[in-house]
């Protein structure tokens, strides 16, 4: 097995393990909307990237299916996603959030950098460190704006115009 299949088993098993730490039992209703909202929107910026020929998977999971990587697309950034959502600073000023969102960010493109310069799980073609940032940091935005939104629409203080 190459260092690469290795790296993929690995991070699939620490994402598992984040999840179960990180999702309190009572949470779990709001993982799945994050999860599934985020996988929407990696699935698709995965796949038109790919496609482009912006970046490509030498190694991948599913070869002849896609040209996107399902590890990472699929399961990895929308599971940190949901450790993102759920651990939210809502209680920071705004420039704090900010620096939550920059640490996600600027480590999930560091480790990006380091797959992209030591394997074959992600070749940059036409692309570069920051796009992945920019990126990144729009989908964190969109999904924070999602969930927030859904889950105002689902409190019954609001419908109902009770107060808890």
């Amino acid at each position: 097995m190459s260092l690469d299949r290795v790296i993929l088993i690995t991070a699939w098993i620490l994402a598992i393990i984040m999840l179960i730490l990180f999702i309190p039992k009572n949470k779990l209703r709001e993982a799945y909307v994050i999860f599934f909202f985020k996988q929407l929107m990696t699935w698709i910026t995965g796949l038109t990237v790919a496609q482009f020929g912006l970046i490509e998977y030498p190694v991948r999971e599913f070869a002849y299916a896609t040209r996107t990587s399902f590890t990472f697309e699929f399961f990895i950034y929308p599971a940190i996603c949901v450790v993102f959502n759920l651990h939210y600073p809502e209680e920071k000023t705004p420039i704090g959030q900010f620096i939550y969102y920059f640490y996600f960010c600027t480590a999930m493109t560091i480790i990006e950098l380091l797959c992209e310069k030591y394997t074959n799980i992600i070749k940059y073609i036409h692309w570069s460190w920051y796009v992945t940032w920019i990126t990144l940091f729009l989908t964190f935005y969109f999904s924070r704006k999602y969930y927030v939104w859904f889950f105002k629409l689902k409190d019954k203080s609001k419908v109902t115009g009770i107060k808890a």
